[in-house]
């Protein structure tokens, strides 16, 4: 299947022969169903917070010791999604037709004022015509005006203030000073980025940051980081075979978010929020989302102080009772179910294995539309239950016992978590342990017109994490506003008050 040239391309890249034979294995074989024992509910999975749990929970991260603190933000790839619809409305502009006023294109270039992007020596003044309409897209997007097109999303002005606009990654900032900044007065982060867009997002930051150290009173400590070539995934034909470019090589595709528990891996911060790069809202609504960040650690805190403590008791003086006492916390805390057994030792070892693990607490939205991928309950290999988010086409759709588990879900993951990194005796953990191979899946993708299947590793917060102590808060709605397409900036999260 392989020629030495393909062997030597491989290696190159930093991976194995070994790791790619397993690649074109998972696509032949595909990956297991998830067996879904029901959905994670405020009845079991789901803690939802009083006002007062809620500040007490921020009281404690703020009173906490931790071994530093870092905000993780993944910003790697280009905005091409988000401007999908002003693309296929500037072909048919171009084309000679106009567009409906209802058409995502005609939508942007009527409110076109209302962008913090706007610039009037740029787009001048608005007008009812598609030669207006087509002007204003093509300088949104091609490398005559703004080229949004093919920036990443980070460096995108989303936010206008008097006499400032912001960038995503410029609200990232200044979100990140008002909740992660250290003792020390440094607020550091942590933002995962494509090769390709280093210097774009150098510039971003460069442009703000001696203003908002002046202006918030702290010391930024910004690492851009990349996804790691080596965790590419190999792509294949409609027959599993390895596709191959008009040159003859192999095709390697990123693979997903999942390959940046990588990056994670090389963290050293005990604590790590992490949040998407277009999840970034007008500051006026700052005082909620850093009070439920704070909230989310808080229960990070409590969580690994009550496991520490179980884990030091088990050093000193393991006991039947004590193995109950852990058990029932188990299930309770994180709906976590562990086999009975006639074996002590086996017993004991089980409960120190579940304990001594990396803990993420993740932040839990109210599903107000379609049920999809969220927080289920799962039972796992090797027979215990637990707390995991799972994709939609991780679920079997042909299983009337995971549908019916499917349409009874109440929240949905926005992808705003926690994580706290270091074991009881202040070690680091090896993430990497932590994975589990088989909830990755494959999506139909295309090359120059030719169709292929890609491989995504398990994503990052899905089975990058499945072997993880995990526990699911509720936080408000308020506290997300994803920009994934770029008619979303005219949200009020995202206009000025």
């Amino acid at each position: 299947m392989f020629t030495p040239k393909d062997i030597r391309q491989i290696e190159e890249r930093g991976a194995t022969l070994k790791q790619i034979e397993e690649q074109i294995a998972h696509f032949k074989q595909g990956f297991p169903w998830m067996k879904i024992a029901g959905p994670a509910t405020p009845q079991r999975g789901i803690r939802v917070l009083s006002a007062d749990e809620a500040e007490a929970a921020a009281a404690r991260y703020r009173k906490a010791e931790v071994r530093g603190k870092c905000k993780f933000v993944p910003a790697s790839g280009a905005a091409s999604r988000m401007f999908k619809d002003m693309f296929a409305g500037l072909e048919k502009l171009e084309a000679g037709e106009d567009l409906p006023a209802d058409a995502p294109g005609a939508k942007l270039a009527a409110r076109i004022k209302d962008f913090a992007f706007y610039d009037p020596a740029l787009f001048g003044e608005p007008a009812d015509s598609p030669a207006f309409r087509k002007a204003t897209l093509g300088k949104l997007l091609r490398d005559e005006g703004l080229g949004y097109g093919a920036k990443p999303k980070g460096v995108l002005k989303f936010h206008r203030y008097p006499g400032e606009v912001r960038t995503a990654i410029a609200e990232h900032l200044v979100e990140a000073q008002d909740y992660m900044r250290g003792d020390d007065g440094v607020c550091r982060l942590v933002v995962t980025i494509s090769p390709e867009h280093r210097a774009l997002f150098e510039a971003a930051v460069a442009e703000v940051l001696p203003a908002y150290e002046a202006r918030y009173g702290v010391k930024y400590d910004i690492c851009f980081t990349c996804q790691d070539k080596a965790t590419d995934t190999i792509a294949v034909d409609p027959a599993n075979e390895p596709f191959r470019t008009a040159d003859g090589a192999l095709l390697f595709r990123p693979a997903g978010h999942g390959a940046l528990i990588h990056n994670l891996n090389q963290v050293e911060s005990e604590l790590v929020s992490i949040k998407n790069i277009d999840n970034v809202a007008h500051e006026k609504l700052l005082p909620a989302t850093s009070l439920y960040k704070q909230v989310l650690m808080g229960e990070a805190i409590r969580l690994r102080d009550r496991i520490f403590a179980y884990l030091n008791r088990l050093d000193e003086a393991p006991s039947a009772a004590l193995c109950d006492e852990i058990e029932t916390f188990l299930d309770a805390e994180l709906c976590i179910r562990v086999p009975k057994t006639g074996d002590p030792a086996e017993r004991l070892a089980r409960l120190r294995a579940k304990l001594n693990r990396p803990i993420r607490v993740c932040g839990m939205v109210r599903n107000e539309g379609e049920p999809g991928g969220g927080p289920y309950i799962i039972e796992g290999k090797d027979g215990c239950t637990s707390l995991q988010i799972l994709e939609s086409v991780q679920i079997d759709k042909d299983d009337p016992a995971a549908m019916a588990a499917m349409s009874q879900a109440t929240h949905f993951n926005p992808v705003d978590l926690v994580c706290l990194l270091r074991d009881y005796k202040g070690r680091r953990f090896d993430l990497l342990r932590h994975v589990d191979p088989e909830a990755g899946f494959m999506s139909s993708k295309s090359f120059q017109g030719r169709e292929l299947k890609a491989l995504e590793m398990p994503g990052l917060w899905n089975g990058a994490m499945s072997d993880w102590n995990t526990l699911f808060v509720e936080v408000p709605l308020e506290t997300f506003n994803p920009v994934k397409v770029v008619l979303d900036l005219l949200r009020p999260a995202h206009q000025g008050a």
